[in-house]
């Protein structure tokens, strides 16, 4: 099972867009998420603050200028479903 690491912050529309992009995804392509809310952490927050929201796997990121359905999807197809091959 992947893990997939989701760049987020409170009152954040595309945040929560993506969000509900990531929860439906979930059940086809198995990943454990885990949330991490910029504002809890100065090094997030300086890095993360103009992009989010952000999907990053092994590393690879998917930001914001980058999100939608069909980008997310090949995304995770790319770094979850290829990574067990």
């Amino acid at each position: 099972m992947g893990k997939v690491i989701f760049y987020t912050k409170e009152v954040c529309s595309l945040c929560e867009d993506a969000l509900a992009l990531l929860l439906m995804f979930q059940h086809e392509y198995k990943f454990e998420l885990e949330e991490r809310d910029i504002h809890t952490n100065d090094e997030w927050l300086e890095t993360y603050q103009l992009r989010i929201p952000v999907v990053e796997i092994n590393g690879q990121q998917l930001d914001c200028e980058e999100m939608s359905y069909e980008s997310l999807e090949q995304f995770l197809r790319e770094n979850i479903v290829n990574s067990k091959n």
